[in-house]
Parts: C-alpha cells; sequence; structure tokens
C-alpha cells in the first residue's frame, strides 16, 4: 500500500506542473478575454434564468436549470469547500486562498463556454436519451475522429468520480465529533491483509455505502431531486454560522486579507512553499471546489431542459462565484481568524490537515456546539456531493459500454466509499488531483477549439434578448 500512496502522490505531483496550470488557469484566462466579459454583463439574467422564468417542461433534457446547478454545486459546495480550504491552507499557507480566487474568477468564463458547449453538441446514449459533456462535445463538435480523446476522458473520470475524498473526510467528521461524545474508542483497529485499519472507520465506510446506495441507483432524476432539497438549507446554515464566527472579530478580517495577499506572490516560509507552489497548490484546490475545466459540471448542465445553450452557461458560470469566491473564503477566514492556523499549522507532527482544522476552528469560535453545527452541515454536504458524484461514472461508463451497462459503475463507486474511509488524507487528495488533471486536458483542449461557436451563440442569443424575444 505504501508503494502504490508514493506512485498515486508522485503522479499528482509532476501532472499538476507548469503545463496543466497554463492549460487550466491560461485557457480560463483566454475565455476571459475572449468574451470581453460579455457573459459577466448578464449575471442578473442569469438568477432570472436560475429562478426558473425561463423553463419549458417540453424542451429537450433531463432536469431543470436549477436542479442542474443544485446538482453540480451538491458536488462541489460541501468537503471541497470546509475540508478542501482548509487542505489548500495547510499545504500553500494563506497565499493559496488567493490563487483559488483568481482560479475562481477565470473558472467563471470556463464554466460559461464548457457548459454552454455540453448544451450545444449533446448526443444521444444507447437509449435514445438526449446527453450532454465533455464526450459528446469532442464527437460532436470535433467529429468522430476525435473519439479516442473522448474516451480517455470517459476513462480517467472514473477516478476522477471516485467518492474517496468525500467519504474519507466525513469519517474523519464523525470520529472526530461523535467519537468522544459517545465514548467510542476512535483509535481501535483491526488488521485487513496486512494493513491496519481502524474499526471506527470502516463502520461509517459500510453505512455510508448502504445510505448513498439507497439513491444513486435512481439516476440522475433521484439524485437532483435530493440534491436540490438538501443543499440550499445548508449553504444558509454554514453562512449564518461562519458569519456569526467572523463578526467576533471583526477587527481581525483586514489582517487576514493582508496574510492572504502577502504570501501569494511570497510563497509560505514555515511550510517551505514558494511562488510557484502556493499558486499551484491554490489552483488544484480551485479545481476539486468549483470542478472549473474539469469537465464533470458539463455532464449535469448538459442534460438541463433547455433549447438554449447560452442561458445553461450562464447558469454553470454562477457555480465557482457561489462555490469559491463566496463559500471557500468564509471557511479560509474562519480558520485564519480563529487563530487554530497558527496553532497547528507547521509543527513537525501535524502532516495534512483537514475537516479536522475546520472543526477546531468553528469548536474554537463557538465553544459546545460550533463542531455539531458545522457536523450537521458536513454531514448533509457531504452525503450530497457523494450522490452527484456518481452520476458523472455512470455517465461516463454508459458512453463507452452503453446505457444499460452505465450503472455497473455505481458498484465500484459504492465500494470505493469503504476504500476511501479507511485511507490515508494524503493518498486520497492524490488520486482525485491526478484524475482532475488528466479529466482537466480533454476538456479543456475542446472547449478552446470550439470557444468561437460558443461565443456566436452568445453574440446571438444576447442580441435577441436585446431585442425582447424572450418577453413574448
Amino acid at each position: 500500500m505504501g508503494i502504490i500512496e508514493d506512485a498515486v502522490t508522485g503522479f499528482a505531483g509532476w501532472i499538476w506542473g507548469v503545463p496543466l496550470l497554463i492549460l487550466v488557469m491560461g485557457g480560463g484566462l483566454i475565455f476571459l478575454i475572449y468574451s470581453r466579459f460579455l457573459p459577466f454583463k448578464y449575471l442578473g439574467h442569469a438568477v432570472n434564468v436560475l429562478r426558473g422564468k425561463y423553463d419549458n417542461k417540453d424542451e429537450a433534457g433531463q432536469i431543470t436549470h436549477y436542479e442542474a446547478l443544485s446538482t453540480a454545486i451538491a458536488a462541489t459546495v460541501g468537503m471541497g469547500n470546509i475540508s478542501g480550504v482548509a487542505v489548500a491552507i495547510t499545504m500553500g499557507g494563506p497565499g493559496a486562498i488567493f490563487w483559488m480566487w483568481i482560479s475562481a474568477f477565470f473558472g467563471m468564463a470556463t464554466k460559461f463556454f464548457t457548459c454552454t458547449l455540453a448544451v450545444m453538441y449533446r448526443g444521444k446514449d444507447s437509449e435514445g436519451e438526449v446527453r450532454g459533456g465533455p464526450m459528446y462535445v469532442i464527437t460532436e463538435g470535433l467529429g468522430p475522429k476525435w473519439k479516442p480523446m473522448a474516451t480517455f476522458f470517459c476513462v480517467v473520470a472514473l477516478v476522477g468520480a471516485l467518492p474517496i475524498f468525500q467519504a474519507n473526510q466525513l469519517t474523519a467528521a464523525l470520529n472526530t465529533i461523535l467519537g468522544p461524545a459517545i465514548g467510542y474508542d476512535t483509535e481501535a483497529s483491526i488488521a485487513i491483509f496486512g494493513s491496519s485499519i481502524k474499526t471506527s472507520s470502516l463502520i461509517t465506510g459500510l453505512v455510508l455505502m448502504f445510505l448513498v446506495s439507497l439513491v444513486i441507483f435512481g439516476g440522475i432524476k433521484r439524485i437532483s431531486k435530493v440534491a436540490s432539497k438538501l443543499v440550499p438549507s445548508m449553504v444558509v446554515l454554514y453562512f449564518v454560522l461562519v458569519v456569526y464566527i467572523l463578526l467576533q472579530n471583526v477587527s481581525g478580517i483586514p489582517g487576514i486579507f493582508i496574510s492572504i495577499l502577502d504570501e501569494a506572490f511570497t510563497g509560505n516560509a514555515i511550510l517551505g512553499g514558494g511562488i510557484g507552489a502556493v499558486i499551484i497548490t491554490g489552483a488544484k484546490r480551485a479545481a476539486f471546489s468549483n470542478e472549473a475545466g474539469i469537465g464533470t459540471a458539463p455532464m449535469v448542465h448538459g442534460d438541463t431542459k433547455t433549447d438554449e445553450p447560452v442561458r445553461e452557461g450562464l447558469v454553470a458560470m454562477l457555480g465557482p462565484a457561489i462555490d469559491t469566491l463566496l463559500v471557500c473564503s468564509l471557511t479560509a477566514f474562519v480558520i485564519l481568524g480563529t487563530g487554530v492556523y497558527d496553532q497547528y499549522v507547521g509543527a513537525a507532527d501535524t502532516g495534512l490537515l483537514g475537516v479536522t482544522l475546520t472543526l477546531e476552528a468553528f469548536n474554537t469560535a463557538i465553544p459546545g456546539v460550533g463542531g455539531y453545527l458545522l457536523g450537521l452541515c458536513i454531514l448533509v454536504f457531504a452525503v450530497s456531493t457523494l450522490l452527484s458524484y456518481s452520476y458523472y461514472g455512470v455517465k461516463s461508463m454508459s458512453y463507452m459500454f452503453g446505457a444499460k451497462r452505465g450503472n455497473y459503475y455505481n458498484y465500484i463507486y459504492i465500494a470505493t466509499i469503504v476504500v476511501g474511509a479507511v485511507a490515508s488524507l494524503g493518498f486520497v487528495v492524490s488520486l482525485i488531483d491526478g484524475g482532475f488533471a488528466l479529466m482537466a486536458i480533454p476538456t479543456m483542449v475542446s472547449a478552446l477549439i470550439l470557444a468561437p461557436k460558443a461565443m456566436a451563440a452568445a453574440k446571438d442569443y444576447f442580441a435577441r434578448l436585446k431585442a425582447g424575444n424572450f418577453d413574448k
């Protein structure tokens, strides 16, 4: 197992080098400049689309605009925001947050183009259902000769869509919160195949596997219904908790901004990272947080009931703003403002910290109940993410082997929930980072090639909007 972990960690570090950074962040910058900020001028219209003002149940697709965004956000607003931010700070220091912001801003433009294209170039699965996603964008937009790249995306998506990070961090949170409360020994372990496995983590993984399996075999419609009900209330609760904590230390917020901006361009001396390492850390965690340029979100947005691709691009663009610019920032302010970063990070025996660091911050700010309230948010966020991620793998499997065989992926998926629950944080972070990096290559390459098509559609749509064609 140690050899496997070393190999996965080494690959993730290698693939997230300068070339991929240029492709993901540079590609986002190109989209931003090429569009001349045009989509950003219609944020109000995007909100109206999200509210359902233009919904038409007779249009092609599977789910509404709101359900699509809820499902996509369910896959990102969650452990990526609560735990992923803590991972970013422990890996790259406060400066990594700045580069998460930059990546998210570019990511809004990326999401607009990739999700507009996901609706423009939809295909049909073997059962005749209309489907969207990078694999269909590649084959329908670039032509059949590009199918090997579409297949490559699907293969690596089977890894990137695994639920191991969510299962790992939810298990860690439950062990931290419930273990002491019920007097359960979270350090007790058993030996399986020569490896020492924590009993509590194994039991939690098995319970999660059972609960998730009750929903995911129902397909995207059931997943989107559950996600659209679970996510908004927990986002509100999390937002209220964080604002309450920040109000306790309003005077310290300027200092937090200063530390973020300072280390963004100088690196972190304690963690031994220069500016390059900080940028890469921010880009990786932003990619995990909002998935811009990775290709997962277009698979959901591509299934929306709409005949106007630009509308879904506008809705998708809201994702990084909600996810990274708002929720991730709030988490970072709590971690940095409560002092737990200075207390824990940089210690020789600390290692990589995730959800436990965020829990400590909430317990420090709201003694007694902070951890439990955050635990409720973590539970809902993690479960909703576990539900949403399964669809990405099913869709990729369906593309390669037919719609009737797509659900076979769910058996692999639920089994790896247990693996994630008992694995180390470093291993699961590296595995998902590697999968996302490989997914980004075909997603960004195809989107950059087809960007003129998306831009032409955008100009046409906004011209019709100004003419009042949609008010009739």
